[in-house]
């Protein structure tokens, strides 16, 4: 019997309880991380600029004084809209960028 046991659970089993842990932790700090940070999009030349941070919430809408003077709401709809995209691709990709990274590439549900 040469399995050292600690309680009843193989020593093998606690170590991957631990890694698991460890995992968890680092998920929860870099989630923690990616929702403080802000990220920033534009469209129409710079036109529009659209703020998010990393929980996908718009903190900021900047237009240009000049495309509003030239009173084309449809273009600058289409520029807003561009640019939420955008900005909220940015998210989605540095999220799914800095799990991979912690997974392995492994698709851990909700995160």
């Amino acid at each position: 019997m040469g399995k050292k046991y600690r309680g009843n659970v193989p020593n093998n089993m606690t170590n991957m309880m631990k890694q698991a842990q460890k995992l968890q932790k680092q998920i929860e700090e870099t989630q923690t991380k990616i929702e403080e940070t802000e990220f920033v999009a534009s469209s129409g030349g710079g036109a529009v600029e659209i703020k998010a941070n990393g929980k996908k919430e718009i903190l900021s809408v900047k237009i240009d004084e000049d495309i509003i003077k030239d009173g084309d709401s449809e273009m600058i709809e289409d520029m807003i809209l561009v640019a939420v995209n955008d900005v909220l691709t940015k998210v989605s990709e540095e999220t799914e960028s800095q799990m991979s990274k912690l997974t392995g590439g492994i698709n851990i549900p909700g995160f």
